[in-house]
């Protein structure tokens, strides 16, 4: 509000004085908004320069048009337009004009109802980035999982290094135990993990969340694009995750990590102020809300991802930049590995030949002694049985009889079953002896 003091004192300095506006906003300490509207209402406001042309001028009532059909359309999208259509200047004048002509129509902003799930009724969930860290071998991405019980804000946190299915179900399974239940309805974004393609209200899920929801009896549910206020209470859970318990992190472990998060979310995340009605707790209200949640079942969801593979030469499987040991007699089939975050398990066909802790480093070779002390003993009889077969070459040699040919034997149980004893060294060293005394004679 300019006092009518103030209005005389600016009009005085522009009418008598001949100050211009800026001179006037610096002498009284002032906006030079404020001193353009004190002499617009008194009317002594000298008229605007003729604006200079612009490069865009041809192309304004396109621009306009352009934004009036499509509001949404990004301004790179139409600068685009008006560049094959002969317009030379570049992105940023473009969009500087465009601002400074009020070329894009301003939409009022949009008004939301609050919402209030009933308990029991909803839950939210989503990913947050909390950047790399290091790892034996090279760097890991660091995600949250979050998921906030809409009614009381009950939430919980677990951190990974990765983002993919296997975490993303892992997480879910997990915070149904930690809640001791799960809401009917659980709302998402657009997430990879959730929508596989989506037009308009035609949504395709992934097979294996609705696989998940279907063993819970949940209803899963992405939020409409652009529609903030549905999932809000799960972001402010992430920005309070954020704040009040990671810049606390004296390490950056992942087992210490979700050791610590997970007692975080049972102790102080609990004890914060309930939004709804400040003179209560989130765990008075998850106490209340807990009666209305629907029953675990029996059984835990199964979590694993199955990714096909083979070990080519080495008895080793390659999986998420490190290689799991397999038993040598499995080089060169097509196996299976089902991952999950915990744990590698390897199978051939049905069955499971090889089971390891799972790696979260790069580059390692992760290895079961076992599997390492047979192929040392296969290996040694190999090489016991080349030195057999080189010393009966080198004897049939000095004979001078042909080298041996491979025998066919027929399908008889009695040859198939002949089980032939093989002799020691020492044997045939003896017989090399005998034979040089012979020819010795």
């Amino acid at each position: 509000m300019i006092s009518p003091r103030l209005s005389a004192e600016i009009r005085r300095l522009h009418e008598v004085e001949g100050w211009a506006k800026g001179t006037i906003a610096r002498h009284l300490g002032v906006h030079h908004s404020t001193v353009t509207r004190a002499l617009a209402r008194a009317g002594v406001l000298r008229a605007s320069p003729t604006r200079r042309r612009s490069m865009l001028d041809p192309y304004v009532a396109f621009v306009r048009e352009t934004f009036e059909a499509y509001p949404d359309l990004a301004a790179s999208v139409v600068y685009e337009m008006v560049k094959k259509r002969g317009y030379p200047g570049g992105p940023d004048h473009f969009r500087h004009r465009v601002a400074a002509l009020g070329l894009r129509p301003r939409r009022a902003p949009e008004a939301f109802f609050e919402l209030r799930p009933l308990p029991g009724q909803e839950a939210q969930v989503d990913w947050a980035h909390f950047g790399t860290r290091k790892v034996v071998g090279g760097t890991r991405r660091l995600y949250a999982f979050v998921m906030v019980l809409s009614s009381s804000r009950a939430l919980y946190a677990r951190f990974f290094h990765d983002a993919r299915l296997t975490s993303f179900l892992t997480a879910h399974v997990e915070a149904f135990s930690s809640f001791g239940g799960l809401a009917r309805r659980t709302l998402y974004d657009n997430l990879k993990s959730v929508v596989l393609e989506r037009h308009g209200s035609a949504i395709r899920f992934h097979p294996r969340l609705l696989e998940l929801a279907d063993h819970y009896g949940f209803e899963p549910r992405p939020v409409a694009p652009r529609r903030g206020n549905e999932k809000g209470r799960v972001e402010r859970a992430i920005r309070y995750l954020r704040t009040s318990f990671y810049p606390l992190r004296s390490t950056w472990d992942l087992d210490e990590l979700n050791r610590d998060v997970r007692l975080w979310c049972r102790e102080r995340a609990m004890e914060r102020r309930w939004p709804q009605d400040r003179r209560r707790t989130v765990r008075e209200a998850y106490l209340e809300e807990r009666s209305h949640l629907l029953p675990l079942p029996a059984e835990p969801f199964p979590c694993h991802e199955w990714i096909e593979t083979a070990a080519r030469r080495s008895p080793y499987v390659r999986f998420d930049a490190n290689r799991y040991s397999i038993p040598h007699d499995r080089v060169g089939r097509a196996l299976q590995i089902a991952a999950e975050v915990e744990r590698v398990r390897i199978f051939d066909r049905h069955e499971l030949i090889a089971a390891h802790r799972r790696s979260w480093d790069r580059g390692q070779r992760i290895e079961e002694p076992e599997h390492l002390v047979k192929l040392e003993k296969t290996k040694r009889q190999a090489r016991r049985t080349r030195q057999q077969d080189r010393l009966l070459d080198r004897r049939r040699q000095s004979r001078g009889q042909p080298p041996a040919i491979a025998v066919e034997l027929p399908d008889d149980p009695k040859v198939r079953d002949l089980v032939v004893t093989p002799h020691p060294l020492a044997d045939y060293d003896s017989l090399d002896e005998d034979e040089q005394e012979e020819t010795q004679r």
